[in-house]
């Protein structure tokens, strides 16, 4: 790697660390400020924002990027406003660090307590939702971290604008501004340098497609939370309400085709397909999704005829694999072969068909009769997510300020010896 990225990173990781240790004693109404007057900077200088996001645009047009990714990366008034009242969303959220989480007395005189404290530095590796700049801040500061983000190259002009808002508020706050630092940068050897920065990094989030994550697990020294793919299944059971069912499945894909809790394999059971019909396929094609599909399903008109690694594959975008299931035990079955343990949804009005579903699928995020767009950290309460984990130590699910904190001890004796 390039002396120049190494010496980069040096720099960089040291004012992280030092402005983490000053954050990890920061008063929660000084973050809160921080977070309120980001939030204000995010607004006041949206049309500066925008100007940048079409540059982007313009850039990842001309890259070929795909309607997809170019719908992750547009930021527009109304979405400018979800970034603003996220940050207020986090501002107004119950301070993580310092909370009791277990307290307890032992017969030899030790009184203990197990206490949230930050994790310590945050790097975050992104592509082209620049949003993820101001959750990614907005919920490190939070929790007492000091984060380094380092956004693709497709987001660089728009994320880097919205770092400056947050550095506004930072410094409104008197807090130190290093504490959020965006990587100044396209390279991608920063990538690698901080993948291998363990003395400055505690964790890093990668954030996109499966190429990014992928290369992220393969090669960070640095402890990981991610998901390498979101590959979410519906499961419409033989009790499914057909209102709901059609409802929450043409959501489930047609939303936003690009993000990771977007449908990418409908189940339907051959109860509910004998007693409806192909509606739920119907609904899809008229929508104007490519559905592709095997045996029965191939009849209904308009459908394509699926690959054998359709199953199991992240479409994102308006393409979906349909597969009739004998009941819930083959849904689980094909959920557990194909899935990638991030969001499955079963339709159904049947308790214990319900409960059978959630008690025997281990997937990060399970629903019940709602649409896995809701797979989001916001739609969770958490303001905003850094990301979502579907591992199995420390944070699963979407990641929110409480989840980028881990604990200590505090142990309070009078005078206390072991014998």
């Amino acid at each position: 790697m390039d002396g120049q990225f190494t010496d980069l990173m040096t720099e960089i990781g040291r004012k992280a660390r030092a402005a983490a240790a000053e954050l990890a004693c920061a008063s929660s109404e000084r973050k809160a400020a921080a977070l309120i007057s980001a939030a204000d900077a995010v607004w006041r200088r949206r049309q500066e924002i925008l100007d940048a996001n079409t540059l982007d645009l313009d850039a990842g047009a001309q890259k070929g990027l795909t309607p997809a990714m170019l719908d992750r990366l547009k930021l527009d008034d109304n979405r400018l406003r979800g970034i603003v009242d996220a940050l207020r969303v986090i501002a107004e959220q119950k301070d993580p660090v310092g909370r009791i989480l277990a307290e307890w007395d032992r017969p030899n005189g030790l009184h203990i307590q197990r206490v949230a404290t930050p994790l310590g530095v945050v790097g975050v590796i992104y592509e082209s939702r620049p949003n993820v700049t101001a959750d990614a801040g907005a919920l490190c500061l939070k929790s007492g971290n000091a984060v380094i983000l380092r956004g693709g190259s497709e987001s660089y002009e728009t994320s880097e604008a919205i770092h400056s808002c947050m550095v506004d508020g930072l410094n409104s706050a008197n807090l130190p501004e290093t504490a959020i630092q965006f990587i100044p940068t396209r390279d991608r050897e920063m990538v690698t340098a901080m993948l291998q920065a363990t003395q400055y990094i505690d964790v890093i989030v990668p954030r996109g497609g499966k190429g990014l994550v992928g290369l992220v697990q393969r090669e960070a020294r640095v402890p990981v939370f991610a998901h390498l793919e979101g590959i979410c299944h519906v499961y419409a059971d033989r009790d499914a309400d057909l209102e709901k069912a059609r409802r929450v499945v043409l959501n489930a894909k047609t939303r936003r085709t690009g993000i990771c809790g977007a449908a990418e394999c409908l189940l339907i059971d051959w109860q509910f397909y004998t007693r409806h019909g192909p509606v739920l396929i119907e609904d899809l094609l008229k929508a104007g999704v490519e559905v592709r599909t095997e045996g029965e399903l191939l009849k209904v008109p308009g459908t394509k005829r699926a690959q054998p690694d359709d199953f199991g594959r992240e479409f994102m975008d308006m393409i979906i694999a349909a597969k009739l299931v004998d009941g819930v035990d083959e849904a689980i079955d094909h959920i557990r072969k194909y899935g990638s343990q991030h969001t499955e949804a079963i339709l159904t009005e049947n308790d214990a068909t319900a409960e059978c579903f959630f008690r025997r699928l281990d997937s990060a995020i399970l629903m019940r009769n709602a649409s896995t767009q809701f797979a989001d950290g916001g739609e969770f309460g958490m303001g905003a997510e850094i990301g979502i984990a579907t591992g199995k130590m420390h944070a699963r699910g979407p990641v929110g300020a409480e989840q980028l904190c881990s604990f200590k001890y505090l142990v309070t004796g009078d005078g206390a010896i072991r014998t």
